[in-house]
């Protein structure tokens, strides 16, 4: 199961419980390194590139932290995940799976997001052949430098029927590439930020060219990564408890629980 937050689960006998989330990093973050299509590269959808998702999210990063993330946007339009998948001969060049040891590894990351299947999904390739290639990924960045790895799953878009070769996605087979990319982050212990979810299906949310966020929708996909990663990393919040220690309101809330038998106690 990936836990974004406190996750309520029945049990057998029927009763709610909960678990909280794991903690995947308790310093702040140095280095992030984002793999992906044209919605990671951006392009002329957005009217400048901080609009990019990937740019929102180093942002709050760095805000949250209060020390600027070194960010490496590796984002390629048009881009598949290996050459067998059936869009490779259209695409732009090279793959994630021909890339990823100079784009991720050589940058030695402490975080990665992993952002793949839109046009894959597309073109038509088989979920087991992405499986595969995704699987390769992640398997061997955590080996060379092991940080913490998201994946996103698949994006929302409107455009079904344009641009082939990538005209033979849908709904359905978004839903099935969103499922699997689920079952790798159970697998490899990763987090999930489930854009799609974010996205809502709000068709709104989407640049008229069928594919992209626009930027409203980039807002909505930077925030809900932010949100997964925030959910799995106290380190971003260890200078906000820095800067809040010796204030008057931590003094006094802090004897006030003291003073009533439920003192604080950092659980992190």
């Amino acid at each position: 199961m990936i836990i974004f937050a406190i996750a309520f689960v029945v049990g057998a006998d029927g009763a709610a419980t909960f678990e909280k989330p794991k903690d995947y990093r308790k310093e702040p973050f140095e280095r992030m390194v984002i793999l992906g299509e044209s919605t990671v590269e951006g392009g002329p959808w957005l009217l400048k590139r901080n609009q990019r998702y990937a740019d929102i999210v180093a942002d709050l990063i760095s805000t949250s932290q209060g020390k600027r993330i070194k960010y490496f946007n590796k984002g390629i339009g048009a881009n598949a995940i290996s050459p067998r998948s059936p869009g490779y001969a259209n695409s732009r060049k090279p793959s994630a799976l021909e890339r990823y040891k100079t784009d991720v590894i050589a940058n030695k990351p402490d975080l990665f997001i992993l952002c793949y299947g839109l046009n894959d999904m597309r073109a038509g390739m088989p979920l087991e052949d992405f499986r595969e290639d995704m699987a390769t990924i992640i398997r061997d960045v955590k080996v060379a430098c092991d940080p913490v790895i998201v994946l996103t799953t698949v994006y929302y878009m409107t455009g079904w029927r344009s641009y082939p070769p990538y005209d033979k996605g849908s709904v359905e087979i978004t839903l099935a590439y969103n499922e699997c990319i689920r079952g790798l982050a159970k697998e490899f212990d990763c987090i999930v930020a489930d854009v799609w979810s974010a996205e809502g299906g709000a068709d709104w949310l989407i640049d008229p060219d069928g594919v992209h966020a626009n930027r409203v929708g980039n807002l909505v996909i930077g925030h809900r990564i932010f949100e997964a990663i925030a959910q799995h990393a106290s380190g971003l919040t260890v200078n906000t408890f820095h800067r809040t220690s010796d204030t008057k309101w931590r003094t006094n809330t802090t004897k006030a629980r003291e003073k009533s038998g439920d003192a604080f106690t950092k659980t992190w």
